[in-house]
């Protein structure tokens, strides 16, 4: 098929032309392609073995960093098993004091749970005994025998045996709690121990005003009344001191009444019955057993004078024999002079005898004067026979006289 010309402007262009010109322009564009690819190709294959250079290169540094981190892992791993070896035995050593100061711990907490233990076993003892004690206080006649025991116990600890009575009778049929028998009189001292004790504890349980008022005012009454039936029933002449002693069971009742019944006082002391709690009344006992004291050995004195009068009559024999045994050593030192001169001249002759000395003729008077058993004269002094007898003795002890010290030398 015959293709038509293209008419452009003035110009009228061949279609076939224009095809070759396309075709040729496609080939050069391919050429041109090619080239580029083959360009980009040798230089991808220059940047390959660049790139497998750099690769080897990389690979041996790898390598020489993997054998050096190898080296530094099993340093590490030593260094690390070491720390852990030492903290291991650090860590063991702290368990065992750990478990040293533990096991510490736990003895002395079961030695004060064991003391806790006795604590409250003493504490509940301690408890029933209060509640015990409460209810004894609670019932009249058992608080009177409380005070009542109290009372003796503490006369019985301070006095002896037949310087009180529990309860006698007195000449008017009454019978106090306790009677002491003063010395060198015939009247005792009463002692009182049913102190009246219900108006105190209303006085100590009341909240309110009022009830103190009225636990106050009952109080008052009631002790009152009991301080004038002493006064009535014990107050004999002859036979009871004018003074007697009201015993109160407890220190706390006596503060409260020395605190807040002060006229009660007074009036005990007006009607001369002292109130005494238990302490007071062990100063009062203590000091009657001085005085008994004091009046036993007054009793006593003549018989005092007369064991010292006899004492010294054995002093005075006793410094007479004495003076008899110093005489006798007196005595027994002369005759030790006289057995030390004869020893001296029996070592003199011994040794004149070794040496074989025998040019001087023995004297007349000397042998005489030694059969006789005395001493021969010596021309040498005193001092100097003295000395040659202790060097013919080697050093032995000299006898001496011994003063009289009992005569006054």
């Amino acid at each position: 098929m015959a293709l038509d010309a293209i008419q452009v402007g003035s110009t009228t262009l061949q279609p076939t032309l224009i095809l070759l010109a396309l075709a040729s322009l496609a080939v050069l564009a391919l050429i041109v392609l090619a080239i580029a690819l083959i360009m980009h190709m040798s230089r991808r294959r220059r940047q390959t073995e660049g790139q497998a250079s750099e690769l080897a290169e990389l690979k041996g540094r790898l390598q020489t960093f993997a054998e050096i981190s190898v080296a530094r892992q099993g340093d590490i791993a030593r260094a690390v098993n070491e720390r852990l070896d030492r903290m291991t035995h650090r860590v063991g050593s702290d368990l065992n004091e750990t478990a040293r100061k533990t096991t510490d711990s736990i003895t002395k907490l079961n030695e004060r749970l064991a003391v806790i233990d006795t604590a409250q076993k003493n504490l509940t003892d301690l408890s029933t005994n209060m509640v015990s004690l409460q209810e004894i206080l609670a019932n009249k006649q058992a608080r009177g025998a409380f005070g009542q025991m109290r009372m003796e116990t503490i006369v019985k600890d301070g006095l002896p045996r037949g310087a009180y009575s529990f309860q006698p009778t007195l000449s008017n049929g009454k019978r106090p709690d306790c009677l002491l028998h003063m010395p060198n009189a015939s009247a005792g001292v009463v002692i009182d121990a049913k102190f009246p004790l219900e108006g105190f504890e209303a006085f100590r349980t009341a909240r309110r005003d009022e009830e103190k008022k009225d636990a106050a005012r009952r109080v008052r009454i009631d002790v009152g009344r009991h301080v004038e039936s002493i006064a009535e029933r014990y107050f004999i002449a002859g036979e009871t001191q004018d003074t007697a002693i009201l015993f109160v069971p407890s220190e706390s009742i006596y503060a409260d009444l020395a605190e807040h019944f002060s006229d009660l006082v007074q009036k005990a002391h007006r009607a001369r019955i002292v109130i005494c709690a238990p302490n007071m009344l062990m100063l009062a006992v203590q000091t009657m057993q001085a005085i008994l004291k004091d009046v036993k050995m007054r009793e006593q004195a003549h018989l005092i004078q007369g064991e010292v009068q006899k004492l010294m009559e054995d002093m005075g024999r006793f410094r007479e024999r004495v003076l008899d045994l110093q005489r006798h050593f007196g005595q027994a030192n002369a005759d030790f002079e006289k057995i030390l001169t004869s020893s001296e001249r029996i070592t003199a002759r011994g040794r004149k005898i070794e040496t074989l000395d025998f040019a001087e003729a023995s004297d007349p008077a000397e042998v005489e004067h030694q059969s006789n058993g005395a001493a021969p004269p010596s021309p040498l002094p005193s001092p100097q026979r003295a000395e040659g007898a202790e060097k013919a003795r080697n050093g032995g002890a000299r006898v001496v006289r011994q003063p009289d010290l009992l005569a006054g030398e």
